[in-house]
């Protein structure tokens, strides 16, 4: 099977999603507020009249990191979800990287209504209260000392999500970056994605050394195979966003996975929980 056809079979047809990256590349933004609680600077913005919501991250607002280039991030995120689109996982928002009220940046649709309560597939329970379906991944204490369990639920888009993050090399996977949407989980904030060398921090561990299902490594061999062909439009497109070296690492990578099916272990020799996990 070729990769056009393999992509067929694994994507649905979205043209709503083509006609959001249109609206979210070409409408002017208007600012609503500011994100408190994010890393860098990032903005919820409208997207045209009475448009839909996006979070808008300029590059110029990223914080110095002493292991990605400056200046990165917001194509980082924009080639996420090029992949997540190309192998059929549907786990980032639409992403484009376009000029905004404070210049270059990545602008990303936003999940669901700024106003609701979102719904995360990690939680922290009391240990022995770990609710069925869901894996147990790091056991702590809470702010009164108190025993704790961070646990994660046992799904098909859980395992699609740990499967993506493994082959983009997230090294930021908190409990919060996650979000339900319908039947589905959204992923975002993965402006620390895509480095050459191992920094996969997740709190999806509840997989570790599980087989991977056949969907995904179907659409772990997708992408290989875009990668492969460097007149590609995800080759080109990644080309344009990532060093070449780094281009290199994703292709390793997703042999390495294919060859040994299954999730990876924590390496040891870097963090495997970001921090704070939720």
């Amino acid at each position: 099977m070729s990769p056009r056809e393999r992509l067929q079979a694994l994507s649905p047809s979205q043209p709503a999603e083509a006609v959001l990256l249109d609206v979210l590349s070409r409408e002017d933004l208007e600012v609503v507020g500011r994100i408190a609680d994010a890393s860098n600077f990032a903005v919820l913005v409208r997207v045209g009249e009475d448009g839909p919501y996006a979070i808008y991250k300029p590059v110029q607002g990223e914080r110095p990191l002493w292991d990605f280039p400056d200046g990165t991030l917001a194509g980082r995120e924009v080639a996420c979800y090029l992949i997540s689109a190309a192998g059929g996982w549907d786990v980032v928002p639409p992403t484009v990287l376009r000029s905004g009220p404070q210049g270059l940046g990545s602008v990303q649709a936003w999940v669901g209504d700024p106003g609701d309560e979102p719904k995360h597939p990690v939680d922290v329970v009391a240990p022995g209260k770990v609710p069925s379906g869901w894996l147990p991944v790091l056991r702590g204490e809470n702010e009164l000392g108190e025993p704790v369990v961070v646990v994660h639920e046992d799904s098909a888009p859980a395992r699609s999500v740990a499967a993506f993050d493994a082959l983009v090399n997230n090294s930021d996977r908190k409990g919060s970056h996650l979000v339900r949407d319908g039947d589905r989980l959204r992923g975002f904030d993965h402006g620390v994605s895509l480095h050459m060398e191992p920094k996969l921090r997740t709190v999806l561990w509840g997989f570790a050394g599980d087989p991977l299902p056949d969907a995904e490594l179907a659409r772990i061999a997708a992408v290989c195979d875009l990668l492969e062909d460097e007149e590609s439009e995800l080759r080109v497109d990644l080309d344009a966003l990532l060093t070449i070296n780094e281009v290199a690492a994703l292709l390793r990578r997703g042999r390495r996975l294919l060859d040994r099916a299954a999730y990876p272990m924590p390496s040891g020799q870097w963090p495997a929980i970001p921090w704070p996990p939720l």
